[in-house]
């Protein structure tokens, strides 16, 4: 079999918000990277040397690399001697995931077709498209987050078109673990776990992840490194469900969650999450979903915190709407409600699952004049965005739904209402 080399040519198909700063990363050490893209427009913008995400540091680097001509976007992929699917995978709606947009809410039934579906196409059509590319010695690594056997399935469907490979081509997967805002430097400098399908096909992806990363590369099986993932970001799901379900007993019993965690905190060996709207983002509010799909009689636990944290999106409504009324029958007239954030954490741009865009969205929906505030998007097709210094002095009640460092500015006029769901004030 061939042997990896030194400084391998490499394609990357998906160049969204894991994608394009890993291809940047790459190409920064000097690596020849096709990334390959389904939208004209992102492959048009990166081949200008720009970005169309929000990320410190990325757009230097984008620019840095294709000046070298070290990276180079295109909508279809080409020979490689390393193919890498960092494509989206999301779930499949159906009643517990409507459930968050305001059906079926607190739905108690167990049937599985209240479990939302992984969604795996996009992984399928990105090896499906490189699968004619393939030849001896490649190495094929999937970073998108999947369900387990998920590497094991894309093997089998490569050798029943490519028969001619078995044992002769290399596959692992390596999910990434980074923090948005801090990509560049997490994609560097964070652990990696490598799952090959073999022994050696864990060794030829950790020789490839050391030409760029410096973080510690700990070798395993490929269905061990899909659970891994999955068991990260539901770890993290379960203990943000119990800050949430905390706030909620607080409020409850009328004293104040921010002072309970805090003193709660003091203990040596405690330390609990602060509560939120809810939970966001394509890792933490989907892949717990992934293990329930698979194991829901197993899976109780984390089934119930998801729905917690799907839960507090609703309570977080009501909570408002209370206010909505008492101040319309202390004022006799309607009030301006300003939703202090949009992105589903502080102080980036992504609107992924965000349990404050979907607060937003319903409290409109159901007729409450509201000023919308983001201040990392410019616009957005269904919201017309407000600054957040005009919510600051012209709204009648202030919900803070996400904690944007902008936000900390504020300082309450007389008679406004504040409820902070998320600890600006704090």
């Amino acid at each position: 079999m061939k042997r990896i080399i030194n400084k391998p040519s490499v394609c990357l198909l998906g160049l969204g918000y894991i994608g394009l700063p890993t291809a940047a990363l790459m190409a920064g050490r000097g690596l020849e990277v096709q990334g390959v893209d389904v939208n004209p427009m992102v492959v048009e913008i990166i081949n200008k040397g720009g970005i169309h995400i929000i990320e410190p540091d990325l757009e230097g680097l984008i620019e840095f690399a294709v000046r070298k001509k070290l990276l180079r976007a295109e909508l279809k992929p080409k020979e490689s001697d390393v193919f890498m699917i960092a494509v989206p995978t999301p779930f499949i709606k159906n009643a517990t995931q409507q459930g968050i947009d305001g059906e079926n809410k607190n739905s108690k039934e167990q049937d599985k077709s209240l479990i939302p579906t992984p969604d795996i196409s996009y992984v399928v059509s990105a090896i499906e498209s490189i699968i004619p590319l393939l030849k001896e010695g490649n190495l094929i690594i999937i970073e998108s987050t999947s369900p387990i056997k998920t590497t094991e399935k894309m093997k089998d469907l490569i050798f029943s078109k490519r028969s001619d490979l078995r044992k002769k081509i290399y596959i692992a997967y390596c999910p990434e673990r980074v923090l948005p805002g801090q990509m560049i430097y997490e994609l560097e400098h964070n652990d990696r776990i490598i799952g090959g399908i073999d022994d050696e096909s864990s060794e030829r992806a950790k020789v490839f992840y050391s030409l760029f990363v410096k973080g510690n590369l700990y070798k395993t099986n490929a269905r061990t490194a899909e659970m891994c993932k999955l068991v990260e970001n539901s770890f993290r799901d379960v203990n943000i469900a119990f800050a949430n379900e905390l706030s909620i007993i607080s409020d409850e019993a009328d004293i104040s969650v921010w002072e309970c965690i805090d003193l709660a905190n003091k203990h040596p060996r405690v330390n609990i999450l602060k509560p939120g709207p809810g939970v966001g983002g394509h890792c933490i509010a989907v892949d717990p979903w992934f293990i329930v799909s698979d194991f829901q009689k197993e899976a109780e636990l984390i089934k119930n915190a998801r729905m917690i944290n799907i839960n507090k999106i609703d309570w977080v409504i009501e909570k408002t709407k209370k206010n909505i009324k008492e101040f319309e029958n202390q004022k006799n007239k309607k009030p301006r409600v300003a939703c202090m954030g949009l992105s589903y954490k502080p102080d980036i741009d992504d609107l992924r699952e965000s349990p404050a865009l979907q607060i937003t969205k319903r409290l409109i929906a159901d007729g409450m004049d509201i000023i919308p505030v983001e201040p990392n998007i410019d616009k957005y097709e269904e919201l017309e965005i407000e600054s957040y210094q005009n919510a600051f002095d012209n709204a009648d009640i202030i919900i803070f739904l996400v904690g944007h460092s902008e936000f900390k500015k504020f300082t309450a006029k007389e008679g406004q209402i504040v409820l902070d769901f998320c600890g600006v004030t704090q």
